[in-house]
């Protein structure tokens, strides 16, 4: 089964009648060869003069301040047009530094999340110490785009924020999603290959744990199924999932495309507005696994 062409253009119709313009740009980039400079012009605005990310780049953080989890949707974003911007890039760098928490590590999120509407997994009491989440990823994207600091330059906070993710994986939660997406994107690109190498067969042995990849596409709730964990071929944990978990899974994306053109999220959404902007995102990103997949007529 295909995404058709009609369909696809409701999708597209629904992307720009309700998205943000980062989103519309995003789209633009996959479908209509859109510039890549297009999407870093629309990222720009969420960064802030202390180089880190805020204004709700992550929808469910509404504060206006940089918030770690947004820089890491920025490094994201970043990794998906595969342009490794050197001024933003020198900014989200100033700003972990400056955001390192004593052992090493940046928090969950600052504590002036709490001051602005937010989801209520967001509330903050304590943002003393480092979280493997985002911790991991955002380490793990600053190796794979080449944008870590260079030796020398000031790097006594990555070293130490370097360390504090070795010391957490063991302590991951085998069972979390977001706990194993930071492991993995920190244990791909990670320089040190033969510790990292070691600590993904443990990753490995938690993914073939029944239950840790949601292989019901009609599980509810808040789970991760199968294109969340591989949404896209090139995926790390797509070597656990079957072809036919693949397929069924594909399936039933398209089978829910909604009226409107439009993906719906699994969650509860703050606003109208906060549902808007995530299912614009979530529109898009279905959209990309469902051509990464070659799904679409």
């Amino acid at each position: 089964m295909k995404l058709t062409r009609t369909k696809f253009m409701k999708a597209r119709e629904f992307v720009y009648a309700n998205a943000r313009l980062l989103d519309r740009r995003r789209f633009a980039y996959h479908f209509e060869q859109g510039s890549a400079d297009s999407v870093l012009n629309a990222l720009r605005s969420y960064q802030n003069d202390d180089g880190g990310f805020g204004s709700a780049l992550e929808p469910d953080i509404r504060t206006p301040y940089s918030q770690p989890v947004a820089v890491e949707c920025a490094l994201a974003i970043l990794d998906e047009i595969g342009a490794a911007d050197p001024g933003i890039l020198r900014g989200i760098r100033k700003y972990l530094k400056d955001t390192e928490r004593d052992g090493g590590g940046f928090p969950r999120a600052k504590i002036d999340v709490n001051e602005y509407p937010h989801a209520p997994w967001w509330n903050t009491a304590d943002d003393s110490h480092g979280s493997l989440n985002p911790t991991g990823r955002i380490l793990g994207l600053l190796h794979k785009l080449k944008a870590e600091p260079l030796p020398g330059e000031e790097d006594a906070w990555f070293s130490r924020s370097t360390d504090f993710v070795w010391s957490r994986i063991p302590l991951a939660d085998p069972s979390d999603y977001h706990d194993l997406i930071q492991c993995i994107t920190f244990l791909e690109h990670v320089p040190n290959r033969r510790r990292a190498e070691a600590e993904l067969r443990k990753v490995d042995e938690w993914l073939q744990v029944p239950g840790t990849i949601e292989l019901d596409p009609d599980a509810s709730g808040y789970v991760h199924t199968v294109l969340d964990w591989a949404p896209s071929p090139e995926s790390y944990a797509r070597k656990w999932i079957s072809r036919e978990d693949i397929g069924r899974h594909l399936d039933v994306l398209i089978e829910r495309q909604q009226e409107d053109g439009g993906w719906d999220m699994n969650f509860s959404a703050l606003s109208g507005g906060n549902e808007a902007e995530w299912r614009g995102l979530v529109t898009v990103d279905r959209l990309v696994t469902l051509k990464a997949y070659g799904r679409l007529e």
